[in-house]
């Protein structure tokens, strides 16, 4: 389904990123990752090797235009060219925003926003002197798709809401040069680490996972599935969309987290001061 494509990979090292990684190079793509921590890189590369498949990696900061134009050249030449990219990376934590400091917003939206704009931007320029087209996929959330925003996450709702604007934008003003921008908007889908800090109690993920219209979360293989059709020939004429993926959650109400409000005082500040010690 993928073959003959290479693809660069933000946040490719754990949780979705991972599963999107294994599962576009089981279906015949040339994986690029890239991400902060060397060793998740290379343990999702041994594992696609092992498997047959083509993988290289490079520690990036996302954040940092420059960074991202050395790792897009070591990928050229990995790969002789990079006809997809996907925006994975991504920073996020539960947080009453008045707690919040400057810099733990300017983070998040950073990672999100920022370095979305640096990988796409890097990337397009390239596209457009080749005059070869390309495809970026954004991963987004529901609470930007549906512009309704999430209380407790509000960089990464300004953040993502960005992303989904600049995937709408560019989808018009880059189709001449056959250059297709879409994304997915995913619901609740456990993740090793991220989960944890958006999930502060095992009652409340039972609570997130009753209230449910499914009564379950997302599994990777269907988050990966829809991004695999997205980036495929089948969907050549699929432009500036955003497929929401979360079972019908969001229709059930607005908001991803809202149902925090149901926490006290004194559990923010337990969670908070474990967030601090890390």
């Amino acid at each position: 389904m993928l073959k003959d494509r290479s693809i660069f990979l933000t946040g490719g090292g754990t949780g979705l990123g991972r599963s999107m990684a294994l599962h576009f190079a089981m279906l015949g793509a040339r994986i690029f990752l890239i991400g902060r921590r060397e060793q998740p890189l290379k343990e999702v590369c041994d594992e696609i090797q092992r498997g047959g498949g083509s993988a290289a990696f490079a520690t990036c900061d996302v954040r940092d235009y420059g960074a991202v134009e050395t790792v897009a050249k070591l990928a050229y030449e990995q790969f002789g060219r990079i006809d997809t990219v996907i925006n994975n990376a991504a920073g996020n934590f539960m947080a009453r925003t008045e707690k919040l400091t400057p810099n733990a917003f300017n983070a998040v939206v950073g990672i999100v926003l920022n370095g979305t704009f640096n990988c796409t931007q890097v990337f397009a320029k390239k596209w457009i002197v080749e005059k070869l087209g390309g495809n970026v996929l954004n991963i987004v959330t529901t609470y930007a798709a549906a512009n309704c925003g999430s209380a407790f996450v509000v960089p990464s709702a300004c953040a993502k809401a960005g992303v989904l604007a600049m995937t709408t934008s560019l989808a018009v003003e880059w189709a001449k040069y056959h250059i297709r921008l879409n994304a997915i908007a995913p619901g609740p889908f456990p993740t090793e680490g991220a989960w944890s800090r958006l999930m502060p109690s095992k009652q409340f993920e039972e609570h997130a996972k009753e209230s449910h219209p499914m009564k379950r979360f997302g599994r990777h293989e269907e988050l990966t599935s829809l991004a695999a059709f997205l980036l495929s020939d089948m969907a050549e004429y699929i432009n500036g969309e955003c497929v929401v993926i979360d079972g019908g959650d969001w229709l059930r109400g607005a908001g991803e987290f809202n149902d925090l409000l149901l926490i006290p005082d004194a559990a923010w500040e337990n969670m908070e001061a474990a967030r601090t010690k890390k």
